[in-house]
């Protein structure tokens, strides 16, 4: 008797919802804080160094305020209403830096943006993976895969054309433009309602202490949640690192392209320092379906299993090469003139190192969680981002390094953690999504 063929798993109706959701909210994030600096420098006449620390303690905010959010979502209100209200709050800090010149409009608005994020950046991608149904767990890759590349796709569109309404335009165009972004983003997520799969928060689900969701026979032999959730922890720690280095390509590279030749563009002119950025979102926009359809495939094929421990720690090990790369381009700069597109290969081992760290962790964290930790996981994760970010303006503020050896002392420190993380997840043992419980849905 012949077998029927298997179903061909397609992502569920509600996906599309939330990833254009998340398409224009990142639209909106990364136009308004592209030119962030640079209004309050020419509009609020702060001086540099004041306005970088002043992006530097909003960005911090924005990355501590999930632990926030997260808390909220997985004990009270769950991820749907986090969202959707704290949305609320992102939008009217749009509509503030839009309409309200001056130093106190720009806090308030920052403040509310900084406040919605927290609930954005823990939940949105935790409410994606609930609604991959459990028959069909192996969606999960493929979908923070979706989810990385229309982040990229908002955040390219954004630093392209925020910037150029900001110079050839007015600021309140440029702000209020990203505040449109995330209006529309929310429109989305609320016209998505009835094809949710909802999860109903700790308090309403009646999670037992110190476990996970279940029958008292399931919980018997699943793993604690706070054991999971430290070995999580234990996972992500190295990974700080690689923040240390990642958002580099706005702050020393740019500072690295601008002593460098740049092309002149029809109708355009001499490229920008900034523009350079670009490189990392078209990078991560090619490399995320090639890595998917092509690499890991040829990579099963020759007999080696393709996990996200693996993909993770391979991903560390090139990113070390971004910042040789760099040294290498800043022992060239001592030398005389060079082109910046000798920038390309350092915007390629970064891109690579996103795509084999960043995007996987998110399925990682997702699959890993406990089902009702789930949003605090995600939170934890930011946190590395938060983390990293304050080491690294830790380490250019006390200035002991300049020239090649900064660059040589960061490729260095990302060895150390790229072989941390190596032994870590050696060591570490992946939980079976069934140990630690898909969620109940209401």
């Amino acid at each position: 008797m012949s077998q029927l063929p298997a179903r061909a798993a397609r992502f569920p109706s509600s996906i599309r919802f939330l990833a254009w959701n998340e398409a224009a909210e990142r639209f909106s994030y990364y136009g308004m804080s592209s030119i962030l600096v640079l209004h309050l420098v020419r509009n609020l006449h702060l001086p540099e160094n004041q306005a970088i620390a002043a992006y530097q303690l909003f960005t911090a905010g924005v990355y501590l305020t999930p632990i926030a959010g997260a808390f909220l979502a997985d004990r009270y209100l769950g991820r749907y209403r986090t969202i959707l209200w704290l949305s609320l709050g992102y939008v009217a800090g749009h509509a503030v830096l839009a309409t309200w010149d001056g130093a106190i409009g720009l806090v308030v608005g920052l403040v509310l943006i900084a406040v919605g994020a927290g609930g954005l950046k823990p939940c949105a991608s935790a409410f994606a993976g609930d609604q991959i149904p459990p028959e069909d767990e192996g969606l999960v890759a493929r979908l923070y895969d979706l989810y990385y590349w229309m982040i990229n796709l908002g955040s390219t569109a954004s630093t392209i054309a925020i910037p150029l309404l900001f110079d050839r335009a007015s600021p309140r165009i440029a702000f209020g433009v990203p505040g449109l972004a995330m209006a529309a983003a929310l429109a989305l997520f609320w016209a998505g309602r009835r094809r949710y799969v909802y999860v109903p928060p700790a308090r309403a689900s009646r999670v037992p202490a110190g476990g996970v969701p279940g029958s008292a026979g399931a919980d018997a032999g699943a793993a604690p949640a706070g054991r999971i959730l430290l070995r999580i922890l234990a996972v992500f720690a190295p990974i700080t690192i690689f923040w240390a280095l990642f958002f580099q390509y706005g702050s020393s590279w740019t500072l690295q392209a601008a002593r460098m030749v740049r092309p002149v563009l029809p109708l355009v002119g001499e490229i920008s320092a900034g523009n350079v950025q670009t490189l990392d979102a078209v990078f991560v926009l090619l490399l995320i379906p090639i890595f998917a359809m092509v690499v890991f495939p040829a990579v099963e094929r020759r007999g080696v299993r393709v996990t996200a421990l693996r993909k993770m720690t391979v991903g560390m090990f090139v990113t070390v090469l971004s910042f040789v790369a760099a040294a290498l381009v800043e022992a060239a700069l001592a030398r005389g003139p060079v082109h910046v597109a000798w920038q390309i290969p350092q915007y390629f081992f970064l891109a690579v190192g996103e795509v084999l760290v960043s995007v996987t962790a998110l399925e990682f964290a997702y699959s890993q969680a406990p089902a009702h930790l789930k949003s605090v996981v995600m939170a934890c994760w930011y946190l590395t981002i938060w983390a990293g970010t304050s080491l690294a303006a830790v380490i250019a503020w006390l200035n002991r390094f300049q020239g090649v050896p900064y660059y040589v002392f960061f490729a260095g420190l990302m060895a150390l953690a790229a072989a941390s993380f190596a032994a870590v997840a050696w060591w570490y043992e992946p939980v079976a999504p069934s140990t630690v419980s898909r969620p109940t849905v209401s």
